[in-house]
């Protein structure tokens, strides 16, 4: 069954992890196990090593499970030789070659090659050279001082290493450690109600990636935040530094405002401690986050099975929309749903070559026109009626980069939204933006207008990993109003998933 990353955490399951369930233990760890008189942060560290223990033994058992029918058919193979082949019929082992020359045939002293043997002399016998120049002496003298002084003042070479993808491409190729980050990364899918036995290895490596490419902003927020809840209790002088904080990490004036306003109303009914402070703060910005999601944007954002959906992909040029659809279709193809990519963005030099080359690495057919500067709304024609003909679950339309002033650019998309709805009326239409973390509050600026012309279903987060402030996430919720679908956190073909407010915090402000 395949694992489907639109809705993992509603996932039905298989007959076998029904029964292992009832056979496995629980995550808790026995009460023999914890010594006596254990404070609470002890016996809380053992539960979420014994959780990480067996999420890694059920990872395994997952591993061996799948190899397991790979060797089967070869091992019966062999098997069946076997017993066909009789025992006289088996070859024997040629015999060694014996390595003794054959006896050399003698030849007379006419045939007989020159031999190459080394003569000794008497070195008395030969005459001496004669002495050199005294100008050659010099110079020879010299080159070999110059030569010992480069010997003693070089520096040694080490060797280049041999050159490591910087991401693999399919999580299985990753080692399997019990290391800090596969320890966080159960305890947070825990959190999130995952059993132990469930958590699978896409998911621990997925959290992994996030919290990398958070790194720079989580610690310098991370150390901040403690420097200032460490003074003591929360009080309204540390609310003031926590809110320049998040302006610093990109979090955007209305989004800090609803931070701290939040801060402070609970500051006037209690005084909380460090942990409290913090943990506080964490449920503030899961709750901002997930904002829009009480409005007319449904929870889950996911491909309906059995049924043709279109997602319409936008943003302005340099975003990652080309990139993002090939990511889209490898979780899509990953996920179990039939997939088709509609090469739309027509303006663009080698656009086309480029979600090709993406379809192929994804396992995902391309419609694409073989003409140059086609109109984009005839290729998104002809890839609906490849879709209704093949039954395709998922449509994913890639359209040109536009800037936000382009007028003729951006009534295109709304040309595109009419063949949708002409050509495909039963099938449900989404209409993402991609945005660039990275451009912060210029981004926003740009992103307002599309959500005013392409009536937008939500955001895709890109280039997190490098030097975006990951406060953005709280500025694109709270000044578009739209709520962020998906997260990208590197460039390989797995560093994009499906957005979880609960992650992102975590990635965003632990220990």
């Amino acid at each position: 069954m395949a694992f489907n990353w639109f809705n993992r955490f509603n996932q039905p399951k298989t007959e076998a992890e029904q029964a292992s369930e009832a056979t496995q233990p629980d995550a808790q760890p026995s009460p023999s196990e914890q010594p006596e008189g254990a404070d609470e942060t002890e016996s809380a560290n053992q539960a979420a090593i014994a959780r990480a223990k067996i999420a890694l033994e059920a990872i395994k058992q997952r591993q061996q499970q799948e190899a397991a029918p790979i060797a089967s058919p070869e091992a019966a193979t062999s098997d069946e030789v076997s017993d066909e082949v009789e025992p006289d019929e088996i070859e024997q082992p040629s015999e060694p070659v014996s390595e003794t020359p054959e006896p050399a045939i003698a030849l007379s002293p006419s045939e007989a090659p020159p031999e190459e043997a080394v003569v000794e002399t008497d070195e008395s016998s030969v005459p001496a050279a004669a002495p050199l120049p005294l100008w050659i002496q010099a110079e020879a003298e010299e080159r070999a001082a110059r030569l010992e002084r480069l010997k003693a003042t070089a520096i040694e070479e080490e060797p280049e290493p041999e050159p490591v993808a910087a991401i693999a491409e399919s999580p299985s190729d990753l080692p399997l450690t019990l290391d800090e980050g596969f320890l966080w990364s159960t305890e947070v899918l825990s959190a999130m109600g995952r059993r132990a036995q469930d958590i699978t290895l896409e998911e621990i490596t997925w959290l992994k990636r996030l919290r990398q490419g958070l790194d720079k902003t989580r610690r310098s927020l991370v150390n901040q935040l403690k420097a200032i809840v460490g003074q003591g209790p929360l009080n309204e002088d540390a609310v003031l530094e926590i809110e320049s904080l998040l302006l610093q990490a990109d979090a955007g004036v209305d989004a800090t405002d609803k931070v701290i306003q939040a801060l402070q109303k609970q500051l006037r009914e209690e005084t909380l401690p460090p942990e409290q402070a913090i943990a506080y703060l964490k449920k503030i910005l899961r709750e901002l986050l997930d904002r829009p999601l009480q409005g007319s944007h449904s929870v889950f954002f996911a491909p309906e099975k059995e049924m043709l959906n279109i997602w319409l992909i936008t943003g302005v040029n340099g975003a990652g929309k080309t990139t993002t659809i090939g990511k889209l279709a490898h979780i899509a193809q990953k996920s179990g749903y039939r997939c088709l990519i509609a090469a739309a963005d027509t303006f663009r030099a080698a656009a086309v070559e480029q979600v090709k080359v993406w379809g192929q690495r994804s396992d995902v057919d391309v419609i694409a026109n073989p003409g140059q500067n086609t109109d984009p709304a005839a290729v998104v024609f002809d890839a609906i009626a490849a879709a209704q003909s093949r039954n395709t679950e998922l449509l994913l339309i890639d359209t040109a980069g536009r800037l936000q002033n382009k007028k003729n650019l951006m009534d295109e998309l709304n040309k595109i939204r009419r063949i949708i709805d002409k050509k495909a009326g039963t099938a449900t239409v989404e209409s993402l933006l991609v945005l660039d973390a990275t451009l912060g509050q210029n981004g926003l600026r740009q992103a307002q207008v599309f959500a005013e012309a392409a009536q937008l279903s939500g955001v895709v987060l890109t280039k997190l990993d490098g030097t975006a402030k990951g406060g953005i996430a709280l500025a694109v919720v709270e000044e578009l109003g739209l709520p962020i679908r998906f997260i990208g956190a590197g460039e390989g073909i797995e560093d994009l998933r499906p957005f979880s407010s609960y992650e992102f915090v975590e990635a965003l402000i632990s220990g």
